[in-house]
């Protein structure tokens, strides 16, 4: 479905934030799956539907965003919201590491406004793979990608430039992120030129790092609260996540 008038897309949008809880969360799309959002097995719940209009109306399928990302990203970024976990709820931003680095994989959201803020490049960890994320971990010094939800803090400078810590929010599979430094920072090798000359993003110890110059704009614009989410299409998560689910 999609909506020409943003103000009547917002309005909707409304509607469905104070509605979602109603729905069960049972209509899941299965990691790996191919469905998308036109499958009327999940168009039937209105509050979905709506989310669905969201999805299509920024385009965010013809971007790459997979619908299964999205709809994971909804249902527990409103879980969190629910309990007062996010002190910045309008901002949702989602790394979809079923994509490979080569890819503009990352998506930032305001979902009162409904603009799509930044659209680019993230690295995931050395250790979890070359071009593709396959191999995810929360312990220390494992320098792979930690997949699900998080909540963004507070910023500093260390030896990345302008940097932005992160909670892990899913115990046993990313409540590492604080003791393992892992944070938001840019990076000289998140860019363009070092995918043309060796045919994949360089890769960080475990950050979703950034171009630098987005590292400030994008921090600012998500610090202090608000929700990210690392989408790793694997079975294991999909069975363990609480909020996903």
């Amino acid at each position: 479905m999609r909506y020409k008038s943003a103000g009547l897309l917002f309005t909707i949008l409304v509607i469905a934030t104070l509605s979602i809880s109603a729905y069960s969360g049972n209509k899941t799309i299965p990691s790996g799956s191919k469905k998308s959002y036109s499958d009327s097995s999940i168009a039937e719940a209105p509050a979905i539907a709506v989310w669905i209009s969201v999805y299509h109306g920024l385009r965010l399928d013809s971007l790459g965003l997979s619908a299964d990302a999205f709809e994971k990203a909804i249902r527990g970024w409103e879980k969190l919201k629910r309990k007062g976990e996010l002190s910045n709820p309008s901002v949702l931003s989602i790394a979809d590491f079923s994509q490979p680095s080569t890819s503009k994989r990352l998506y930032i959201i305001d979902l009162e406004k409904n603009q799509l803020l930044f659209h680019t490049y993230v690295a995931h960890g050395r250790n979890s793979g070359k071009d593709q994320a396959v191999a995810y971990s929360n312990r220390a010094k494992s320098h792979m990608s930690s997949p699900g939800f998080y909540r963004t803090e507070s910023t500093y400078y260390g030896s990345n430039g302008y940097s932005l810590k992160l909670s892990g929010l899913e115990k046993g599979i990313n409540d590492n992120a604080l003791r393992r430094a892992i944070v938001v920072h840019g990076a000289n090798y998140v860019s363009e030129s070092l995918i043309e000359s060796q045919g994949y993003l360089g890769r960080s110890y475990g950050c979703p790092a950034i171009p630098t110059y987005l590292a400030r704009p994008i921090i600012n614009t998500i610090k202090d609260g608000s929700c990210l989410f690392i989408h790793a299409p694997i079975q294991q998560y999909a069975q363990n996540s609480r909020l996903a689910n």
